[in-house]
C-alpha cells in the first residue's frame, strides 16, 4: 500500500507518494500554502491518476492525449521521466529518472497501483 507524505517547510507544504517498499515513486508538483490545499492537491493525484491516458513524448509525431495523462519525456541527461497532468493540464506530480523506458512506465503503472488505498501521513 502506498503513502503520501507531507513536509512542511518555510515556503509551505509539499507531498511525495511512497511506494510500499518506501520507495519515492513521485513528488508533488508545487508548494502548497496550507495543509489543506496540500491534501486537494494529493486528492488530484489521486483522481487524475486513475483515469490518465499516457503519451510517450520521446519520439517526433506522437500522438498527443487529452488531460488527465502521464507525459513520458527524456530529461537533459537522456534519463527517461513521467510528469502527470491534471485534467486541466496542470502538473501535479513528477518522477525521478530512470534508465529506460520500461522502467519509467513500471513507475507510472506503480502511481496508479498505489494511489488505490494509499494512506496520507500529515506532517510531524
Amino acid at each position: 500500500m502506498g503513502k503520501f507524505i507531507i513536509k512542511q517547510n518555510k515556503q509551505g507544504f509539499t507531498f511525495s507518494l511512497k511506494a510500499g517498499n518506501g520507495e519515492i515513486i513521485g513528488t508533488g508538483g508545487e508548494v502548497y500554502s496550507t495543509l489543506a490545499t496540500c491534501k486537494n492537491g494529493i486528492d488530484s493525484v489521486i483522481e487524475n491518476a486513475q483515469n490518465a491516458n499516457v503519451e510517450d513524448q520521446t519520439f517526433d509525431g506522437h500522438p498527443e492525449e487529452k488531460c488527465p495523462k502521464f507525459e513520458i519525456y527524456l530529461d537533459r541527461r537522456r534519463e527517461y521521466r513521467f510528469r502527470l497532468k491534471a485534467r486541466n493540464g496542470k502538473f501535479i506530480l513528477a518522477s525521478e529518472g530512470y534508465v529506460t523506458k520500461a522502467g519509467c512506465k513500471n513507475g507510472i503503472e506503480s502511481v496508479c497501483k498505489n494511489v488505490e488505498d494509499a494512506t496520507v501521513v500529515d506532517p510531524e
